[in-house]
C-alpha cells in the first residue's frame, strides 16, 4: 500500500456492499494501492442505508478507514461549489457538493463511480 491518501465516495461502499465477488470491485483495488479517507458525509450516507440487522457489516468496514471532519474550512468550499453549480443551474445533491468539498479541502483525489455529477465542480481530480 502507498502513502498516498484518496477520498472514496459512498457508491464505491455501495458497490463493494452489494457485489458478490468482493474482490472485483474498485473498493478492493484501490484499497491495494492506497490509504482509503471518507468524509463524515459518507460515513452517514453509507451507515443510514443499513438495516438493523445488516449495521455490524456497514460498522465493520468502516473500522480501518479515516473519517474527515467536516470542518469550516469544508463549508466554505461547498459554499463555493454551491454557489458556482446554481449559477451555471447545474444543482447536485447537496452530499454530493459536501463530498466534493471535502476533497477540495483536504486536497484529496475522489474515487466514485459517479463521475457524471462530480465533473462539474471546477478542481476536482479522480483517482
Amino acid at each position: 500500500m502507498e502513502d498516498q491518501r484518496i477520498l472514496i465516495d459512498t457508491s464505491v461502499l455501495i458497490d463493494y456492499f452489494r457485489k458478490q465477488k468482493k474482490q472485483e470491485t474498485l473498493f478492493v483495488q484501490l484499497s491495494r494501492d492506497y490509504q482509503i479517507a471518507i468524509s463524515v458525509i459518507t460515513e452517514f450516507e453509507w451507515l443510514v442505508g443499513f438495516k438493523d440487522r445488516e449495521l455490524d457489516f456497514g460498522k465493520n468496514l468502516l473500522k480501518n478507514i479515516d473519517a474527515l471532519p467536516f470542518d469550516s474550512k469544508c463549508a466554505l468550499k461547498a459554499r463555493d461549489i454551491y454557489s458556482d453549480l446554481k449559477s451555471n443551474n447545474q444543482l447536485i445533491e447537496i452530499p454530493d457538493i459536501f463530498i466534493a468539498a471535502a476533497s477540495l479541502a483536504y486536497n484529496l483525489p475522489l474515487a466514485t463511480l459517479n463521475k457524471k455529477h462530480f465533473k462539474r465542480i471546477a478542481g476536482i481530480k479522480f483517482v
